[in-house]
């Protein structure tokens, strides 16, 4: 999938400067080309090294000066994207475009939508807008410049009105931003509000109103603080009387309707007991089976439980929870042949037993030192351990009828979350988290989380979607894409009603914006601790290996040294062959090298007067020399003050 990659200001160091220390492997940007205008240059981080490939526009299609031909850039980027195996060097490693290292946005205003395709834009309009709705997104013909899509009335000759979707070209140049024509304007928020109240008129003679925003929810994780504040603006009196996390989440309640699933093991009678709640009922389709049941008794394989799945990657394992309701007298035993079959090995529970008088969930494990029989299941609370906000115990279980090694289950019960309400701040539930996954890793064959409250559904659902949009960051980095509400689709797909409430809503945003400002901050200190190790190691003596001299590359590596990143001595493109050099070239080539490695001054990448530092050997096999350097190097003896027979060497 393609994201906000397209950073229109940034320079090769700076690229590479981003996606070291806020990107992953497979981390990805596209940038304008410096050396040559019109061109552009993608920059894919690999383990700790940048990777620089240049993109050509032929001002009738873009390739990587060779190779397939696309329309647009945006095209380009997502072909290579999707055929993974396309992209590689000339020793045939691939180079992996996995995510996109995303480009801040020009505006934390939300009715901007980034990188969204006109098609898109038009049936977003079309299908949810309505007279006088407009987004602003990315142009995809014109990287760097912006396009605002309006929602227009077209009246006919019948006085009947006809709606359609008008595109207007905003263009950014010279740090600012215009329609093509009239006045500039220093910001994107600016332009609009202008022509808010100045609507535009068109060739046709039909009037542009931007009367209402159509809002966008998806958001760049790292400038959430942006986005948290927005939402929290109080409205204007000219507005609607609620916006912000209560229009988001109405919203997203009214697209409840679009995923009820059947439901009807839950509705049979033998079941209904089994609920604690008669209306909260699980998806026929994601419910938890029972397998170990007995055909003879009906029922006997329901239990009020959903498999939740996580966002994953192609080809990678995803990770699963399962989501469900506090356990019932009658469930208990159910509910730990659940906990046996999948070989659940953690269980988080965000209740407590009693809260304002009412029983929330059946205690389900004995006391401490204390083992309990519940079927053929026996559970020994071997240890307890009181946190700050929850207690940690460790439950040894046993199947009495069968002959398998004990397992041990780690049942983390948080105890600080109110019963109608969210914590004061989101600290503790982030530490929490971070136990409980910590625990998970270190059981590489565990099976599912399994995460209850007492319905199954706010805060478990609450819980589930934090950490499901932790996980995205922390495998695609601060810079990836988030979307809470479409999150939250995802998870009410597999379980119905999975956070309730707008409190709810708003403390996940306050959790992800906690958790990226904390991450940001060490980011910040790492960076601080590695620039004062490099203080005292900034000298280097004898061969220093240049990642240019590995000749099979063909692309650049990150190198510190570089001052034109876009010179064409920096990096070649990938997957086509070079013409081969002449006889007299390769003569002239082993001339150099052999004159390079044996000068006492040898040149150094770093700059002039940095003799016998930097080049080694392959480097200087790496040099291609013209008609001109070959006159330099045979009039060199007579200027170099050491009678060096090499001349220096610009980058």
């Amino acid at each position: 999938m393609i994201g906000w990659w397209f950073h229109p200001n940034i320079t090769g160091l700076e690229a590479e400067q981003l996606l070291l220390t806020r990107g992953v492997h497979g981390s990805f940007l596209a940038r304008p080309s410096k050396s040559n205008p019109g061109d552009f240059t993608l920059s894919v981080r690999r383990d700790d090294e940048v990777t620089h490939i240049k993109i050509q526009n032929s001002g009738d299609y873009y390739d990587l000066y060779g190779g397939e031909k696309f329309a647009t850039l945006a095209e380009l980027v997502q072909y290579y994207t999707e055929q993974q195996d396309l992209l590689r060097e000339r020793n045939g490693h691939v180079i992996e475009l996995k995510y996109p290292l995303n480009c801040k946005d020009p505006t934390s205003e939300r009715w901007y939508h980034g990188h969204l395709s006109g098609r898109d834009a038009e049936k977003l309009l079309m299908e949810k807008g309505k007279a006088g709705s407009f987004l602003v997104r990315e142009s995809q013909s014109k990287p760097g410049d912006f396009v605002l899509s309006v929602l227009t009335n077209e009246e006919k000759h019948d006085n009947d009105r006809k709606t359609k979707v008008t595109h207007v070209m905003i263009r950014y140049q010279d740090v600012k931003y215009d329609v093509g024509g009239g006045e500039r304007f220093d910001t994107l928020a600016d332009l609009v509000d202008h022509y808010r109240k100045n609507p535009m008129v068109e060739k046709s003679g039909i009037v542009v109103h931007l009367k209402q925003p159509f809002n966008a929810t998806r958001i760049n994780a790292a400038s959430i603080e942006n986005r948290v504040r927005e939402l929290n603006k109080v409205a204007d009196n000219s507005e609607k009387p609620k916006q912000g996390f209560w229009e988001e989440f109405e919203v997203l309640q009214q697209q409840e309707c679009k995923l009820l699933y059947p439901r009807k093991e839950g509705q049979k009678a033998e079941n209904k007991s089994k609920n604690r709640y008669k209306n909260i009922l699980p998806f026929d389709t994601t419910r938890v089976e029972i397998r170990e049941s007995d055909a003879n008794v009906l029922g006997s394989d329901y239990i009020n439980a959903n498999y939740i799945q996580s966002f994953h990657e192609e080809g990678d394992p995803s990770k699963v929870f399962i989501a469900t309701q506090g356990c019932l007298q009658a469930t208990v035993v159910d509910f730990w042949k659940m906990v046996y079959q999948e070989n659940t090995r953690v269980i988080v529970m965000t209740t407590k037993e009693m809260e304002r008088g009412r029983n929330k969930c059946v205690r389900y494990w004995p006391d401490l030192q204390a083992t309990k029989d519940y079927g053929r299941i026996l559970v020994k609370n071997v240890d307890e351990r009181p946190a700050q906000d929850y207690i940690l115990r460790k439950l040894e279980v046993t199947r009495v009828d069968r002959k398998e090694p004990v397992r041990y289950i780690w049942h983390y019960q948080y105890l600080t979350w109110p019963d109608h309400g969210v914590p004061n701040e989101p600290g503790g539930v982030l530490w929490f988290l971070e136990e409980v996954n910590r625990t998970q890793s270190t059981l590489p064959t565990a099976g599912p989380i399994v995460v209850h409250c007492s319905a199954g559904i706010g805060r478990t659902g609450t819980i589930i979607v934090i950490d499901i949009l932790i996980d995205i960051i922390n495998r695609q980095g601060l810079d990836c894409d988030i979307d809470v509400p479409k999150t939250i689709q995802w998870v009410r797909q597999q379980r119905s009603g999975m956070v309730q409430t707008e409190a709810q809503y708003k403390f996940i945003y306050m959790a992800v914006q906690q958790y990226i400002d904390t991450a940001q901050k060490r980011l910040e200190e790492e960076q601080r601790n590695k620039m004062k190790e490099r203080e005292y190691s900034n000298i280097q003596y004898g061969h220093m290996t240049n990642s240019r001299s590995k000749s099979n590359m063909a692309s650049s590596r990150s190198s510190s040294v570089l001052t034109n990143d876009d010179a064409s001595s920096v990096y070649e493109n990938i997957n086509f062959k070079t013409p081969q050099a002449s006889f007299s070239s390769n003569t002239r080539r082993a001339v150099a090298v052999w004159f390079c490695y044996w000068s006492p001054c040898r040149p150094s990448r770093s700059g002039p007067g940095d003799a016998g530092i930097a080049p080694t050997l392959a480097a200087a096999a790496d040099l291609r020399w013209t008609v001109d350097r070959a006159t330099q190097l045979l009039l060199w003896p007579l200027f170099c003050p050491k009678k060096c027979l090499f001349p220096e060497r610009s980058l």
